[in-house]
């Protein structure tokens, strides 16, 4: 309900309270809490799509514009606990090597001094980026999830790269699920997280290119197969 709508019921409750003298005026309504989101999703552990699955990075470029990229390469695992989401956790590898920069331009004509063929590449391989030849992976490892709304949490966890290890948190919310997917024939789920980050917090130095990072993360969860019973 937006500020207005609040502001006139309000003040028409506040009337009919003073048009009544000798009366007592009503006790306000006691505020409900919103209900927890109920998963008919079963407990177990899922695996990312990565056929679905975005996982993008914007930063500030010159002070004037926000740059936006993505990764093309990440696996995820998600351990869910529908009746107590406190209890779920989920770890994500990324490849820095597989940074999709857009640059329509000849990169090698007007950066030729870098000697890297593309932006893609200079932004994954040059040590002063993701050094992608010295640190291969990217990683999340969650250690805390805390339902904040009826399908959103903070999920909080270690983010790892370029050899240093910090906490962020992700705003995260739940976007549905069905019974069966139409291929795989099991549940599945669907999240989207965003949060931010600052890049001198891992050593990155910062110029024309700005400190915060936000990224920003849409995927589908298939359940794994339970394994099969052992042989009689």
């Amino acid at each position: 309900m937006k500020f207005g709508h609040i502001a006139a019921l309000s003040a028409l409750a506040l009337l009919a309270a003073c048009n009544r003298p000798g009366e007592a005026p009503a006790a306000a309504p006691a505020a409900t809490a919103e209900a927890p989101v109920t998963l008919k999703a079963p407990a177990g552990d899922y695996a990312l799509d990565p056929t679905h699955a975005t996982l993008q990075w914007s930063v500030l470029h010159n002070t004037i514009s926000h740059y936006t990229a993505r990764f093309d390469k990440l696996e995820a695992t998600l351990t869910l606990d529908p009746a107590n989401l406190a209890n779920s956790k989920i770890t994500a590898k990324i490849d820095p090597a597989s940074v999709s920069a857009s640059y329509p331009a000849d990169y090698k004509a007007s950066h030729a001094a870098t000697g890297f063929a593309s932006w893609s590449d200079d932004i994954a391989n040059n040590v002063k980026f993701l050094n992608a030849k010295a640190f291969p992976s990217i990683t999340f490892v969650s250690t805390s999830v805390k339902q904040t709304g009826a399908r959103t949490a903070d999920v909080t966890g270690d983010l790892t790269f370029l050899g240093q290890t910090h906490p962020i948190t992700l705003k995260t919310t739940f976007n549905g699920e069905i019974e069966r997917h139409p291929f795989a024939q099991v549940p599945a789920v669907g999240f989207a997280a965003e949060g931010s980050f600052k890049r001198s917090d891992f050593g990155m130095a910062v110029g024309p290119v700005g400190d915060e990072v936000t990224i920003r993360f849409d995927g589908e969860f298939i359940q794994k197969a339970a394994p099969a019973a052992p042989a009689n």
